[in-house]
């Protein structure tokens, strides 16, 4: 079983035998978290689990009554209004500074134990220890809703000139959150399964792994990474469809743009084929280049007239 699905497991749902706490920072232990691990190595991400357990169970850590004063109602409440505010959160706490502040606002007025004994739980960074934010990171745009940072396109993951598949590590701290038990358990079984040359078993295991939006695809060292997939529509361009002049030509400027690159995505919503709309940047590039290329007249637009890609899909929609 490859050493990164081994690891996700172990931090969301494998059971392992609880050891005596050590010196600060404490041991994290409970039957869906990062049994054993330590805290200040993975803090971001064992909140995050720990937050999507609770959802799923309504059961809070069985090691943070160690920390805190409070009852075990009470750290019920904490982490259901910490649950809403990292949902909210825009963007979603990625480093461990972050997810204090988080802590720290959504559980102001609480008792100062129980908060001071929550984040060293999970190893972060006390209030006094905190430096101010002020000037990083900037904000995002308006309207949007999340970012992605996705792992290096692939040679078939460009559809045509304005949508783009891009697969997203399950280990982020955004898509740790939501991963759906069931699908963490086919990747292990699948894991598994190919352990053992059980090739048919694994194939049927990926199908129903991908039938759910998730991949698992080699890693560096050969190891199986479980990720998301996303379609992503390019906002505030309209390429040529794949039929139409200069349709090719576009797909194949865009996959040159992004193959082999990791992209950074400001999602704004969903269109309604479900695609995820959103701009693209690669190695600090704005990927949309519709409008540059149109005051170049290139391509398309080296026509003096040229059908535009609207024009072209409600003709055909129409029988011309």
């Amino acid at each position: 079983m490859g050493n990164a699905l081994r690891s996700l497991w172990n931090e969301c749902c494998k059971p392992r035998p609880s050891s005596p706490p050590p010196p600060p920072p404490p041991q994290h232990d409970h039957p869906l978290g990062p049994h054993g691990i330590t805290p200040a190595s993975v803090g971001v991400s064992a909140l995050a689990h720990d937050l999507f357990n609770f959802e799923i169970s309504s059961q809070v850590p069985d090691g943070l009554s160690q920390h805190v004063v409070s009852s075990r109602k009470a750290q019920a409440n904490w982490y259901r209004k910490l649950s809403v505010a990292w949902k909210d959160a825009r963007p979603p706490p990625r480093t461990a500074d972050d997810a204090a502040r988080l802590v720290i606002l959504t559980l102001k007025g609480h008792k100062k134990q129980d908060v001071e004994g929550l984040l060293a739980f999970y190893g972060l960074p006390l209030p006094h220890t905190l430096v101010e934010a002020a000037g990083v990171p900037p904000s995002w745009p308006e309207g949007v809703k999340f970012q992605l940072h996705t792992l290096p396109v692939g040679p078939k993951d460009v559809s045509d000139g304005d949508t783009i598949n891009v697969y997203v590590n399950t280990a982020e701290p955004r898509e740790s959150a939501s991963v759906p038990r069931e699908v963490l358990e086919a990747a292990i079984e699948r894991a598994n399964a190919r352990a053992v040359k059980n090739y048919g078993r694994a194939d049927a295991l990926h199908k129903s792994i991908q039938d759910a939006g998730y991949r698992v695809i080699d890693g560096p060292n050969n190891d199986g990474i479980l990720t998301r997939k996303y379609r992503i529509r390019l906002r505030g361009i309209d390429a040529p469809e794949s039929a139409m002049p200069y349709g090719k030509e576009a797909k194949e400027a865009l996959a040159e743009l992004v193959q082999g690159k990791h992209l950074t995505v400001l999602a704004y919503g969903e269109d309604r084929y479900g695609r995820c709309v959103g701009d693209i940047y690669c190695n600090g590039i704005f990927v949309q280049w519709e409008r540059e290329a149109q005051s170049a007249r290139i391509g398309l637009w080296a026509s003096r007239n040229p059908e535009k890609p609207w024009e072209w899909r409600r003709d055909r929609r129409n029988g011309a």
